[in-house]
């Protein structure tokens, strides 16, 4: 199939004397490079943290408590398991 692609002036030059220096015709590079690309494993892109995604949102709230562990009824049963919370 025929198509037409833009593409930089200066990536041509390169890739049409990457061409000349392997004796392989421009179009034969450009058709390897794209099976490369739809061939290989898409690289796995790193997830963001909660953290991260929550950044924008970090005190929005005010319980009007600063911290909420120096409120017993708040740390009541804490590490007792189930059966110590109520």
């Amino acid at each position: 199939m025929r198509t037409t692609v833009d593409i930089p002036d200066d990536l041509f030059r390169q890739v049409k004397a990457e061409a000349a220096l392997r004796g392989r015709k421009l179009k034969d590079l450009v058709v390897e490079g794209l099976r490369r690309v739809v061939e290989s494993p898409e690289p796995r892109r790193a997830r963001p943290s909660l953290s991260k995604l929550m950044a924008r949102s970090r005190g929005i709230v005010d319980s009007g408590i600063a911290d909420l562990a120096t409120n017993p009824k708040h740390m009541e049963g804490f590490g007792r398991g189930a059966q110590g919370h109520r």
